[in-house]
């Protein structure tokens, strides 16, 4: 099938959705891997983080208190569930879904975060990238989480680039070869 002027524009949108998303996930990713540069990879360098009452600044004052309350934190995953996003041009207002589960290292609690980040995104130099990002936490509970260990045969992953998931290509690590079951 050929490709008409007409679906130029629809191709285009399907692009900048998809460059969007790709953007958040690798936003959600870095959290979860404690990688500043990733997080900051999500964000144009003038950005602005509105991440509670008292704590607005630029995506690196955000880092600069968010990670030293990340040393006691043995899990952490964050999803970015539904959303939308409304693009005007070469800019786009997202509104994103996210739950964030939690863990801190010796307790048998966890917690579980609920919330939305509503975003104005702009493309520069052909790349989307969060502008402005207001995050609304919306509910928290506190979970038992006695029963969240054991459950993967790799184990909790790593917080950092240590962490399978960067290893390119993926192999089975050394640690786990010829592992007794």
């Amino acid at each position: 099938m050929a490709i008409s002027a007409d679906m130029i524009p629809e191709l285009q949108d399907l692009i900048d959705r998809d460059k969007i998303n790709q953007c958040l996930l690798r936003y959600a990713r870095g959290i979860d891997r404690l990688d500043e540069e990733l997080i900051l990879s999500a964000f144009h360098a003038d950005a602005i983080d509105f991440h509670a009452k008292g704590r607005c600044g630029s995506p690196r004052e955000f880092l600069g208190w968010w990670v030293p309350t990340q040393v006691q934190r043995e899990v952490a995953q964050h999803y970015v569930t539904n959303g939308s996003i409304d693009i005007d041009g070469d800019m786009a207002h997202v509104e994103s879904y996210f739950l964030a589960l939690m863990k801190t290292k010796g307790q048998d609690a966890t917690f579980l975060t609920g919330g939305r980040y509503t975003d104005r995104m702009e493309k520069r130099g052909g790349e989307w990238k969060i502008a402005l990002r207001l995050v609304h936490i919306e509910w928290t509970v506190e979970c038992n989480a006695v029963q969240l260990t054991g459950f993967s045969a790799l184990g909790v992953g790593t917080r950092d680039r240590t962490d399978p998931s960067y290893v390119r290509p993926l192999e089975i690590p050394e640690s786990l070869r010829d592992r007794p079951e």
